[in-house]
């Protein structure tokens, strides 16, 4: 059964940038858009599990720090090589401050 979670603080994240977020043995990543919106996939690449906090954000884009595979943060969709499998992304809303993840 999922629930809330409350991630972080809006005022964590600058835009286009990332955290990394671990919960319950699992890592995640949240991320804060160009145009203000919150975003969580899986935290690990699904081709080498490397962290993704770790990696450069630009536009909607997170790319994998360790072989530059690239992936839509938004769809979790892998766009470039060497990932083919796409990341698991989860429900996010803003409370107040708060970033609530949906796990």
């Amino acid at each position: 059964m999922s629930q809330w979670i409350d991630a972080c603080g809006t005022g964590e994240i600058d835009e286009e940038d990332l955290i990394r977020f671990d919960h319950g043995g699992r890592t995640f990543a949240i991320y804060h858009s160009p145009d203000g919106e919150f975003f969580c996939t899986d935290g690990l690449c699904t081709h080498e599990k490397v962290h993704l906090s770790d990696g450069l954000v630009q536009d909607y884009e997170i790319e994998c720090p360790k072989h530059n595979a690239t992936f839509d943060y938004r769809t979790g969709e892998a766009l470039r090589a060497p990932a083919c499998v796409n990341l698991n992304t989860y429900p996010v809303k803003v409370e107040g401050d708060r970033v609530m993840v949906q796990i």
